[in-house]
């Protein structure tokens, strides 16, 4: 005669093992979101940052005084070469798609022409007076909650309800929603 191994789980054992797991995803699921929605904005804000600290360096030691109007202009070498002034993440194209954030540069018109063609080969008829950059979420709510925008003299201002559209140059963003983005909070957080 044969005995019945009583090894294993029943059916309402791992029924009951399934529902836990459905809870605990859904309690953790909206929180991975806002993790990841946290982290696409770190990355925009490190964006723009870095094409702050690009445009400075090409203006000071390669373009005379004035600025790169695009992304793909700051990303060329100079000719007699050297590395480019960003990184190929953000110099591919005129506007970039990163962690969830449309990246852009424009430059704008100078007050007076530049004679000196840029070190990396830019014509000088090329050449910005000033410039500003935005990174807007590729899907707002879903990669990102907040726009942001900065130009020339350096400092990120962010919007919660739409892309910041009207400063340009050296002016702040007149938008009443408009803020600049607190310095101290994000260094706070690194330490």
């Amino acid at each position: 005669m044969r005995i019945r191994s009583n090894k294993g789980f029943t059916l309402i054992e791992l029924l009951i093992v399934v529902a836990i797991i459905g809870i605990i995803a859904a309690i953790a699921i909206p929180g991975l979101l806002r993790a990841r929605m946290s982290g696409n904005e770190a990355s925009a804000i490190g964006s723009l940052r870095a094409i702050n600290s690009s445009e400075a360096a090409y203006s000071s030691s390669c373009a005379n005084g004035f600025y790169a109007a695009s992304l793909p202009d700051l990303y060329a070498a100079p000719t007699s070469g050297g590395t480019p002034f960003i990184s190929p993440d953000l110099g591919a194209s005129s506007s970039v798609n990163k962690s969830g954030y449309t990246v852009a540069l424009e430059g704008i018109a100078p007050a007076h022409s530049a004679t000196d063609d840029a070190c990396n080969g830019i014509v000088a008829a090329n050449l910005s007076g000033s410039f500003w950059s935005n990174a807007d979420p590729i899907s707002a709510g879903s990669t990102g909650t907040r726009y942001f925008w900065s130009n020339t003299l350096g400092t990120i201002y962010f919007d919660l309800t739409a892309p910041i559209t009207d400063a340009v140059g050296d002016a702040k963003p007149t938008a009443a929603t408009a803020s600049p983005l607190s310095v101290w909070r994000w260094r706070s957080r690194a330490t």
